[in-house]
């Protein structure tokens, strides 16, 4: 399977849980080196284990709706 070459059909409110995924990753590893985000760990932590896990469902709903077309 390759998945450089598979194209995807991605609505706007579908591709709002991958940048969320993203953006909390991304406030995850600024935040270990500055004390201000560090009473928010565990809510990063749980934003992007919950858009991780969201935009993966998505990411696989839509490969197989495009198998089976």
């Amino acid at each position: 399977m390759n998945f450089f070459k598979r194209q995807t059909c991605w609505t706007n409110a579908e591709m709002v849980w991958l940048k969320l995924c993203i953006g909390s990753a991304y406030l995850y590893m600024g935040s270990y080196y500055h004390d201000f985000f560090s009473n928010y760990y565990l809510i990063i932590v749980l934003v992007f284990a919950i858009s991780v896990i969201r935009s993966l469902l998505l990411w696989f709903k839509k490969m197989e709706q495009d198998k089976q077309k």
